[in-house]
C-alpha cells in the first residue's frame, strides 16, 4: 500500500489544505498528515486541536475516507518523518508560480536527502489559491469573517477562540 506524507503547520487548516488532502486521497489509499512542531513558534492552536480540526474537517468533507488519514506531530525533517511512517510520497500543494519556485527547491533538497521519496505536487483549486493560513490568522484576529477560507469546524474553532 502506497502511503503519502503531507507535511505542514496547518495552523489553522484552510480550504486549500483540505483540497490538497482530498486530492492526495484520490492518488493513494493512505495519507499521513504531519504537523510540524517548532519550539520557537507559538501556534494559534495546539497540536491536539489542529489534529482534531483536520480529522473533523475531513470527516465532514469526505466521511468515507476519514479512516484513511492519520495525523502525527514531527519536529525534524519532513523526509525523516515520512520515512518513519512508511511513506513513499511527499505531498505538496501549489497555489501559484511563486509556490512552484520554492517547492521545486525544496523537492530538490529532499531528493538529495531522501532519493527513495518522490515529491508529488497537487494544485490548489481556483477558489483556494489565494488562501494562506497566515492571512486567515491575521483576518480572524482582526475580527474578519474567514468562513469562506476554512472548513466549517475551523471557522467555529476560530470564532470560539477569538471571541472577546
Amino acid at each position: 500500500m502506497t502511503i503519502a506524507f503531507y507535511p505542514g503547520s496547518f495552523d489553522p487548516m484552510t480550504n486549500g489544505h483540505l483540497d490538497v488532502l482530498v486530492q492526495a486521497l484520490n492518488v493513494v489509499p493512505k495519507v499521513v498528515v504531519g504537523i510540524g512542531i517548532h519550539p520557537g513558534k507559538v501556534p494559534m492552536f495546539s497540536f491536539e486541536e489542529r489534529a482534531a480540526l483536520i480529522a473533523t474537517s475531513l470527516s465532514e468533507a469526505v466521511p468515507e475516507r476519514a479512516g484513511d488519514v492519520s495525523v502525527i506531530a514531527f519536529d525534524g525533517l519532513a523526509v525523516d518523518a515520512a520515512r518513519h511512517h512508511g511513506a513513499a510520497l511527499l505531498v505538496r500543494g501549489l497555489r501559484d508560480g511563486s509556490d512552484l519556485d520554492y517547492e521545486m527547491q525544496l523537492a530538490g533538497m529532499n531528493r538529495q536527502m531522501a532519493p527513495d521519496l518522490q515529491t508529488v505536487f497537487l494544485p490548489a483549486g481556483t477558489a483556494s489559491r489565494p488562501i494562506t493560513a497566515t492571512l486567515v490568522r491575521q483576518i480572524a484576529t482582526m475580527g474578519g469573517d474567514v468562513s469562506a477560507f476554512v472548513p466549517p469546524p475551523v471557522s467555529r474553532a476560530l470564532k470560539s477562540r477569538l471571541k472577546t
